[in-house]
């Protein structure tokens, strides 16, 4: 299920056992965000993943990125047995998102500790809200994609 951060506020009550929050962009979907989003999901009953929207990603990454658009970035992955919601949101902070999705569980990547989380994303989660931290597949990521499709050489 696709949702704006409005949608979410409305079904959040609904949603039962223990939810597990991410975010990120998810600009090309690599094995590692695979390997990242199944940690994720293993740590609770629903996963809900905040999608970075175009403007945040261009703000985050750089002009040129996005390379696939919101709509698709998001349909690839709720299309992943792991992602049970995806919310995408527009601010280059997920705290609005973190807000009125409540979750139990907030996961972040393992190029994360307690002292760099942004404190907006802190401030926005409940006090009860556990912060789990994943390691990140060593030699994957959006960034070396992108850098190996620019640099092969055509084949024919």
């Amino acid at each position: 299920m696709i949702l704006t951060v409005s949608q979410l506020e409305i079904i959040r009550p609904y949603l039962e056992g223990t939810v597990v929050a991410t975010n990120g962009c998810f600009d090309i979907l690599h094995a590692g965000h695979v390997n990242f989003l199944e940690a994720c999901k293993r740590k609770g009953d629903t996963l809900v993943v905040g999608l970075n929207g175009d403007a945040s990603v261009k703000a985050l990454k750089g002009e040129g990125r996005p390379i696939n658009p919101e709509h698709l970035r998001a349909k690839l992955l709720v299309a992943l047995k792991a992602v049970d919601i995806v919310c995408i949101f527009e601010g280059v902070r997920c705290a609005d998102f973190l807000l009125f999705c409540e979750p139990d569980v907030y996961v972040k990547g393992g190029d994360y500790t307690l002292n760099t989380l942004d404190s907006s994303e802190r401030a926005a989660l409940n006090p009860k809200t556990r912060i789990e931290f994943v390691p990140l597949t060593e030699g994957v990521s959006t960034t070396e994609t992108i850098r190996k499709v620019l640099c092969e050489k055509p084949t024919h």
